[in-house]
C-alpha cells in the first residue's frame, strides 16, 4: 500500500491507496482491517511486529535471540558494500535481520513464532536468519511446543554467497529434529515466498497455510518466462493457485488465522485423553444374530444410495474444531479423499474418508463418484504419517466403488499408491479405525482399511469386484448382478462370519440416507467405544495385533480344524 502522493516515507498517512484495487482506504481503518483492503480483499504486508502482535495474545510474546553469526563473511561489493546495506536495512526498519522470532500464546496455547520481514533485505536467507530460526527451533524442542514459521522472502542472500545457501541444509535439519520429537510444526506462506526459503523450512512443517494471494515457488515467474519462453497463466503460484496442486493445506484468510491456528495447536499430544463410557448401550453388533438383514442386492442399492451420509456429513455431526488438510505436496489436491484433524469423543485425531459427493450430480462428477486418483491416497498418506508424528488416532470413513481406473491415474501409479498405503497402515504406530460408511469397493477402500479395528454400517458393503464386474466376467451375463452379490457374500452379516470386519455399526430402521442425523449418533457411538478400547494401547501392541489381524486371513484357525489336522500341525 502506498500513500496517495506515491511516497513511502516513515509519516503515517491519512489515506493509502490499494495496490490491487486502487481504491483509496482510510489509513486507520485499514489497519484495524488488519491491512486487507475492504473492497478488493487484497492482504497487503505485515511488518514481522505487526504480525506477531496480530497473532499472538496481547502481552504473551516473549523474544527469542539469535546466536553470533558471520557479520559479511565475503567482504562483498556490488555496487555498495554489504555492511553498508545491512547499516540502511537496519535503520529503516528497526530490526537486526529478516525474521523476529518469539514464544508467546495463540488463544491462550503455547507456541514459537518466527516472522520474516521482506523489508529486511526482501527478507533474504543468510547466515543469521538460519540461526534465528534454528534458535526458534531449539526453543520450540526445549519446551516441547508447536512451531511457526511465517515466511516472506526472496530467497538467499546473494551477498553471503554459498554460506548463504547452506542455511537451507541447516533449517531442514533443524525440522527434521522437531519431526524426530513428533512436535507439531506449521508454516504460513505471506507474499512473496521464493528461492532458498520455499525450498526448505516454509515447505516443510506438517501443516502449510497460504494468506490469499500469497505467492510461493521456487524460481520466480520472471526468471521461468525468461527461462523458457513460456508465458505462465493468471494466477501461477499463487496461494490459490498451489491449493489446487496440492501444495498447501489451505488458503487461510488474516482474520480467520488465529482460530484456525488454535484448533491445530490443542491437538498437542498431552491433551490425549480417554474418552468417557458413551452410556449408549451397545454401541456396536459383535454377531450377524444381531443384524435385521436385507437381501443381497437390496443391501447394495441401499449402500450406494445418493443420500446415504458422506464423509463431511458426518464430520459435522461427529467431530468438533474440524480443520480440512489438502494436498499430496506433489501434484493435486484430490477431491474424492477428504482429510483432516478434529476432536472425536474429546479425543483429537486425522479423520480421512472418501467423498461421493452427496445427492448433487454436478457435485458427484467433481468428486469423481468417490474414486480417489494417486494423489488422493498420497494425500492420505501424508496425513495418517502426520498422525503417528503427532501420536493421533486415525479414523478412516469407506465409501468409494473403487479407485479411479481412468489413463491419468494409471500414468499417475495408482498401482503403487495403493501399494504404498497398505504398507504405512500396516505400520502405523497409532490406533487405527476404519469404518465401511457405504460401498466398499476392492482395493480402492482396502487403502484405507489396514485397521486395528475394521466396522460397517448395516447397510455397507466390503467387495473384491462390483457385483456387475463379477457378473460381467464369471458369468459372461450383467444381468447376473444378483446372483453374483449373493455370491460375494458382501453384506455386513457375511462379512462378521468371515471375520473380515469386527463389528456393525447399527443404522436408523429405515436407513442412514432417511435420517443422517441419528445415523451420525450411532456412529458416533461406535467411534468412542472403539476409541475407549484402542486408545490404551501401546504402539508395540497396536503392530503386532494389526499384523496378526491381517496375517489370518486366508489360513485356517487352530479352532477351525478337526482333531487330526490340528495334530498334523
Amino acid at each position: 500500500m502506498t500513500a496517495v502522493d506515491g511516497s513511502r516515507d516513515t509519516r503515517v498517512p491519512h489515506w493509502v491507496r490499494c495496490e490491487g484495487c486502487a481504491g483509496l482506504l482510510y489509513a486507520k481503518r485499514f489497519v484495524r482491517m488488519l491491512k486487507v483492503c475492504p473492497e478488493c480483499a487484497r492482504h497487503g504486508r505485515l511488518t514481522a511486529p505487526e504480525r506477531l502482535d496480530q497473532l499472538l495474545d496481547p502481552g504473551s510474546a516473549e523474544l527469542i535471540l539469535g546466536g553470533r553469526t558471520l557479520h559479511d563473511p565475503l567482504e562483498f561489493v556490488d555496487s555498495r558494500p554489504y555492511p553498508d546495506r545491512l547499516r540502511d536495512a537496519r535503520a529503516d526498519t528497526g530490526l537486526s535481520e529478516a525474521v523476529v522470532c518469539a514464544s508467546g500464546l495463540i488463544e491462550g496455547l503455547p507456541v514459537v513464532v518466527a516472522a520474516m520481514d521482506f523489508r529486511f533485505l526482501g527478507g533474504s536467507l543468510g547466515c543469521a536468519v538460519g540461526d534465528m530460526i534454528t534458535e526458534a527451533v531449539a526453543t520450540s524442542l526445549s519446551r516441547r511446543i508447536p512451531l511457526l514459521v511465517v515466511t516472506a522472502s526472496g530467497g538467499a542472500r546473494m551477498q553471503e554467497g554459498v554460506l548463504s545457501l547452506m542455511q537451507m541444509a541447516k533449517t531442514a535439519q533443524a525440522f527434521a529434529a522437531l519431526d524426530e520429537a513428533g512436535i507439531l510444526t506449521i508454516s504460513l506462506i505471506t507474499d512473496p515466498t521464493y528461492g532458498g526459503v520455499a525450498a526448505s523450512f516454509a515447505t516443510l512443517a506438517d501443516v502449510i497455510f497460504a494468506e490469499p494471494g500469497a505467492r510461493m515457488g521456487f524460481a520466480g515467474p520472471r526468471v521461468i518466462e525468461q527461462t523458457t519462453g513460456e508465458t505462465l497463466p493468471e494466477g501461477f503460484q499463487t496461494a490459490e493457485f498451489l491449493l489446487r496442486h496440492g501444495m498447501v493445506d489451505d488458503v487461510v484468510p488474516r482474520a480467520a488465522l488465529r482460530p484456525a491456528l488454535a484448533r491445530l495447536l490443542s491437538l498437542r499430544r498431552s491433551e490425549r485423553s480417554m474418552p468417557a463410557d458413551t452410556g449408549a448401550g451397545e454401541a456396536v453388533f459383535r454377531t450377524a444374530e444381531q443384524l435385521t438383514e436385507r437381501g443381497p442386492w437390496e443391501t447394495v442399492r441401499l449402500a450406494r444410495h445418493p443420500d446415504r451420509p458422506t464423509t463431511p456429513d458426518y464430520i459435522r455431526h461427529v467431530v468438533d474444531d474440524f480443520q480440512e488438510l489438502h494436498g499430496d505436496r506433489l501434484a493435486e489436491d484430490c477431491p474424492a479423499i477428504v482429510g483432516g484433524t478434529g476432536l472425536v469423543a474429546g479425543i483429537p485425531v486425522m479423520l480421512i474418508g472418501h467423498h461421493k459427493g452427496g445427492p448433487d450430480l454436478t457435485e458427484r462428477r467433481r468428486r469423481r463418484f468417490g474414486m480417489a486418483t494417486p494423489a488422493g491416497y498420497r494425500k492420505a498418506a501424508r496425513l495418517m504419517r502426520m498422525a503417528a508424528k503427532l501420536g493421533l488416532p486415525v479414523i478412516t470413513l469407506i465409501d468409494t466403488p473403487g479407485a479411479n481406473p481412468g489413463p491419468d491415474a494409471e500414468r499417475a501409479g495408482q498401482a503403487v499408491a495403493i501399494a504404498e498405503n497398505l504398507r504405512l497402515m500396516a505400520r502405523l504406530p497409532v490406533p487405527i479405525i476404519a469404518v465401511l460408511i457405504g460401498e466398499g469397493g476392492s482395493g480402492g477402500a482396502l487403502a484405507l482399511a489396514v485397521a486395528d479395528r475394521v466396522l460397517v454400517s448395516a447397510n455397507g458393503i466390503y467387495s473384491v469386484i462390483s457385483p456387475e464386474g463379477c457378473a460381467a466376467i464369471l458369468w459372461k451375463a450383467p444381468e447376473a448382478a444378483t446372483t453374483a452379490a449373493a455370491a460375494l457374500r458382501v453384506r455386513a452379516g457375511d462379512l462378521l462370519r468371515l471375520g473380515i470386519v469386527d463389528g456393525v455399526v447399527p443404522e436408523p430402521p429405515d436407513g442412514a440416507h432417511l435420517d443422517c442425523a441419528a445415523a451420525a449418533v450411532l456412529l458416533e457411538n461406535a467411534l468412542k467405544a472403539t476409541l475407549q478400547e484402542l486408545v490404551p494401547w501401546d504402539s508395540r501392541q497396536l503392530i503386532a495385533q494389526r499384523r496378526n489381524r491381517f496375517h489370518s486371513f486366508g489360513t485356517e484357525q487352530p479352532e477351525q480344524m478337526g482333531p487330526e489336522e490340528r495334530s498334523d500341525s
